[in-house]
């Protein structure tokens, strides 16, 4: 199991690498990929719950929603949010015996908290696209700012993991997610502040916009976390799905970025650029 959890994550990283240094089509097709795979697992799970979210109405608006992140402006995110609703409740008055108000209401939420915030992942690697020097060269400023918030993630999961495991004895929310703890999370909030502030040095981005980014990051990480295992509890699952050897599904991954990402994009929208 280890040796299946190493080789995914060097070749999620390995990828990732790539992906947001190169941007362009290839990260918008793989972004549009991942929000595929996303939804489909979001839709499966509530359909062990009695659920009966439209799968056909969440992929085609989830993906209008990440390539009008990729070629659109950002004005016309909202159009499709009111495009949704309408499909939904246009389903909704012809197939109501087969389609509630329940399996309408799941249909929007699992649409917006999967598309809507993976969507941010393309908004923010496309926020500037003004090189600026790093230690590994010039960089465009979206990749920068996007590796800003995964690795200020990766260190808030990363020094939460070892500081509760280590130290932790006052569970966070024991009926939700039993392994987390207070101490966890003031570890992880500790971890993400110090790599925000130390991409940001590296960077040259001012030391005070890098300790807020780390953290909200530190604040935001854990709780797009934990709003995943609320959904997996509530779907009597233990992983979103299976598609990363060791690693669990598309969820499974990137539930801690899916409020960091947007969080962040609008914070450096409205201060830095």
């Amino acid at each position: 199991m280890l040796g299946k959890r190493l080789l995914t994550a060097a070749v999620g990283i390995s990828a990732a690498i790539y992906l947001i240094n190169s941007g362009g089509s290839p990260y918008y097709i793989v972004v549009s990929i991942l929000t595929l795979i996303a939804l489909w697992e979001f839709v499966t799970m509530l359909r062990r719950s009695n659920f009966a979210p439209s799968l056909t109405i969440s992929t085609v608006m989830g993906l209008l929603m990440i390539a009008v992140a990729y070629c659109g402006t950002f004005e016309e995110m909202g159009f499709l949010i009111t495009v949704l609703i309408f499909c939904v409740c246009i389903k909704l008055i012809f197939n109501k015996d087969t389609f509630t108000v329940p399996d309408a209401a799941v249909t929007v939420l699992g649409t917006l908290y999967v598309a809507w915030l993976f969507s941010f992942l393309v908004l923010l690697r496309n926020v500037s696209s003004e090189l600026t020097e790093t230690p590994f060269g010039q960089m465009p400023l979206g990749a920068v700012f996007t590796w800003l918030a995964i690795l200020t993630t990766w260190a808030s999961d990363t020094f939460a993991y070892f500081i509760g495991s280590a130290l932790g004895k006052r569970k966070l929310c024991p009926d939700i997610s039993p392994g987390k703890t207070i101490e966890g999370l003031l570890g992880g909030l500790a971890g993400s502040l110090i790599v925000a502030v130390s991409v940001g040095m590296a960077v040259k981005l001012p030391i005070e916009h890098s300790a807020i980014l780390g953290l909200m990051i530190g604040i935001l990480a854990p709780l797009g976390d934990l709003i995943e295992s609320v959904v997996k509890r509530f779907a009597g699952v233990k992983d979103s799905g299976k598609i990363f050897p060791g690693h669990g599904g598309v969820l499974d991954r990137f539930d801690s970025i899916f409020f960091v990402i947007p969080a962040t994009y609008y914070y450096i929208r409205v201060f830095l650029v």
